[in-house]
């Protein structure tokens, strides 16, 4: 296994990480990231093997001292069911499911529709910049509608939203940690009396359906119930926002026909956006005992690195990878992870971006980018300081 150097946060990489993956990927199907002290693959195989392996989850096998300043965070943190593992995740996402369902979702889309519409006629003449005018208020605004939290909270939600996804990306400060604990203070706070608010005052949202979700005489606990709306936003609102961004600059650089994304294409082409430019490019697992995968032998407590847009670029899946390819014959993608904790908001992004999209580009068809687009320093995740763009 190859060791290689390369840090997280270095411009070049920062702009464009690819090339990395594609030298990490070519010394076998893992490396050691010397940045991270971390053993880690882009391969396809070994990410999509390691993601449905029950020896593998996301709980640490020793649980880790936190440090008294970050206890308000980690309290949230431990009901979430992204880092938790059978029995407890089994629990909670059969009660999650129970209210956020196919049909709840799908009910979202003359939403979507009506909220799209209303943000692309509001754009300023002149050159604007999409993330602040459209990509960063349809997903937050959707999640609190869905929710049942007044529209008018979307400022606030999109605040704390930022602060706590701060904890996990690279080279965080004890500045960047003390924002994350103060919105989520003010997250929990907010919640928990619209929670209690909720219960004496049922309503047609999704915070009600969590309320009355029950099974096997199971029901979510007011802590249970903060740490999911919590995660459905930051998870969902988070990754959308950059998903958007990243998918209209590539459409725009590659100068990608309208026809992409008419009604019979635009499903291929939205899955092709996941794939080719993903918002999130890490997730870990730990080992629970010793495991080969790929001639590597993890031991009891190691820690591994999926490298997902590494994986969604990997030739020995895809032809021409490198290649934005919106006609590209759909194929499972490692964007929202796979197996146990496959994402719960998955239909619900495909779902806001087969519906953006293609309003953004009929109501706007000059769109043109105004200024070289950067990526802001925010990995594990991968998305654009800003999208300065021409109408």
């Amino acid at each position: 296994m190859i060791t290689l150097s390369q840090s997280p946060k270095d411009p070049d990489f920062v702009q464009d990480p690819y090339p990395f993956y594609e030298h990490a990927r070519a010394g076998g199907p893992f490396f050691h990231w010397a940045d991270y002290t971390l053993t880690c693959t882009g391969n396809a195989a070994a990410v999509n093997a390691i993601f449905r392996d029950r020896r593998f989850g996301r709980e640490p096998v020793e649980s880790p001292v936190i440090p008294p300043h970050l206890a308000p965070f980690y309290a949230v943190e431990a009901h979430s069911m992204l880092e938790l593992e059978p029995p407890r995740h089994t629990r909670l996402r059969n009660l999650v499911l129970r209210a956020f369902t196919s049909r709840r979702i799908a009910g979202l889309a003359p939403d979507i529709t009506a909220l799209t519409e209303e943000l692309v006629a509001a754009f300023p003449t002149g050159d604007f910049d999409l993330l602040q005018a459209f990509a960063q208020p349809l997903p937050v605004r959707i999640i609190a509608r869905l929710l049942g939290v007044p529209e008018e909270m979307a400022p606030d939600l999109l605040h704390w939203s930022n602060a706590m996804v701060g904890m996990y990306m690279a080279g965080r400060t004890r500045a960047m940690e003390d924002k994350a604990v103060a919105a989520t203070e003010a997250f929990v706070a907010f919640l928990r009396a619209y929670v209690e608010n909720r219960r004496a005052r049922p309503a047609d949202d999704l915070i009600t359906q969590l309320i009355a979700a029950e099974s096997e005489g199971e029901k979510l606990s007011t802590d249970e119930l903060i740490t999911t709306c919590i995660l459905l936003l930051n998870a969902g609102h988070e990754a959308t926002v950059h998903t958007i961004g990243n998918g209209v600059k590539t459409l725009l650089e590659t100068r990608t026909p309208l026809t992409a994304l008419a009604p019979e294409n635009v499903e291929g082409t939205v899955e092709e956006i996941l794939r080719f430019d993903p918002a999130l490019h890490m997730f870990t697992r730990h080992a629970y005992e010793d495991v080969e995968v790929m001639g590597h032998t993890f031991h009891r407590g190691d820690q591994v690195g999926l490298l997902l847009a590494a994986a969604n670029r990997d030739p020995g899946v895809w032809d021409d990878p490198a290649r934005f390819n919106p006609s590209r014959p759909p194929k499972p993608l490692a964007t929202f992870g796979a197996g146990l904790h496959f994402c719960v908001g998955a239909p619900l992004a495909r779902l806001e971006l087969q519906i953006a999209l293609p309003i953004l580009f009929r109501h706007h068809p000059k769109l043109a980018l105004a200024a070289k687009p950067e990526y802001a320093d925010v990995y594990h995740f991968h998305g654009l300081r800003d999208l300065r763009l021409s109408h």
